[in-house]
């Protein structure tokens, strides 16, 4: 009786809400020893962010920014994943715009009062874990999704299941979620019931003078082209929040086009306050 009193003792239900990319993040963990695994999460998302802020002078990103090369495995990760979506984008998700992203920041807190001028290009090499460029990089479309697929890791084990999310960006949710309206009201666009990763990305989080955090370097266009863009993603949410970005940096048709030919993703894009969706996105839909 004792064993079996301590078991129950161990069953239950655990969440972390902490600040973490500039943003909140939730961690959520139902079932067995679920204080230790909400602990080892909420960890390993802040040892993660502290390699990983390009704005840290402590972290990787930074010294790789400023010195050209760094060895660091998480940093090499980022980098890989991001140099095959510059591929597949034709190169509207763009790794190498480090000094954009840094200008553009500048703007959007007040501390400058002139957008990025140019864009530019560079070369980035990875092998093995050391990475070397020969201009900044730009990791934070890539970045807060990655870290909520490793603190959901964190998660992982039998009889407990849980969640994070960061931002709009969130694991594989154990129920039901609902898509936030984009126009500040209390309306929810719609409730998915889903196994894949979610990222959201768009101009309703804008900050300054109708400028956002996204733009194509293809087009030099700042700020996102859309009210909302949902993103589903079978692979990770590393791969839902870089799609997110993306779709929310071009043109209706190019986004529509991009979305419907990506295995493993859906998407949900509010334009001009009509929803474009992808054809198998009303199966991640709660009752539709």
């Amino acid at each position: 009786m004792v064993a079996l009193s301590l078991a129950y003792e161990r069953l239950g239900d655990a969440q972390r809400t902490f600040r973490c990319c500039d943003t909140s993040f939730r961690v959520h963990a139902a079932g067995i020893a679920t204080t230790t695994a909400a602990d080892t999460a909420q960890r390993t998302a802040e040892r993660l962010r502290a390699q990983l802020d390009a704005f840290d002078s402590a972290s990787a990103v930074y010294r790789l920014n400023e010195a050209g090369c760094v060895t660091n495995q998480q940093v090499a990760r980022l980098v890989r994943r991001g140099i095959e979506y510059f591929h597949r984008t034709d190169g509207v998700f763009d790794i190498h715009q480090g000094r954009t992203e840094h200008d553009l920041k500048a703007y959007l807190r007040g501390d400058s009062d002139s957008l990025p001028r140019s864009f530019d290009t560079g070369t980035v090499t990875v092998d093995g874990d050391t990475v070397e460029t020969d201009v900044p990089l730009d990791l934070n479309g890539l970045a807060k999704g990655y870290i909520v697929d490793r603190a959901a890791d964190a998660l992982d084990g039998i009889g407990r299941r849980g969640f994070v999310s960061g931002g709009g960006d969130m694991s594989p949710p154990t129920g039901p979620i609902a898509i936030e309206s984009p126009y500040g009201d209390e309306t929810l666009l719609k409730t998915l019931d889903t196994g894949w990763s979610i990222a959201t990305s768009g101009d309703y989080r804008r900050e300054r003078d109708g400028v956002d955090h996204v733009y194509d370097p293809t087009t030099e266009h700042i700020g996102a082209r859309h009210e909302s863009v949902t993103v589903l993603a079978r692979r990770d949410c590393m791969e839902a929040d870089a799609l997110a970005t993306t779709l929310a940096a071009l043109p209706l048709a190019d986004g529509r086009s991009l979305a419907e030919d990506w295995d493993g993703l859906e998407a949900l894009v509010v334009h001009d306050g009509v929803f474009h969706r992808t054809e198998g996105f009303k199966h991640h839909v709660l009752d539709e």
